[in-house]
């Protein structure tokens, strides 16, 4: 699964840490699922785009492979 949780945080001048206590998890998780280390549940993913007013698929995108 690719993401464009970076690029959503730079447009919405969101840092890691900030973007991480309004979800509830740590730096360390935003930072790995933005380096593609870690794929977020659904719940989380949910809760990230919601704090953008977007759709989680307007960040996270499903590849072929996956």
């Amino acid at each position: 699964m690719k993401n464009r949780l970076r690029v959503a945080r730079a447009e919405h001048h969101i840092s890691q840490a900030e973007l991480a206590e309004k979800v509830g998890v740590s730096r360390q998780t935003i930072n790995s699922i933005e380096g593609g280390r870690y794929t977020p549940s659904a719940v989380l993913a949910l809760k990230i785009a919601r704090v953008f007013g977007i759709i989680a698929e307007e960040i996270f995108i499903l590849e072929d492979s996956d």
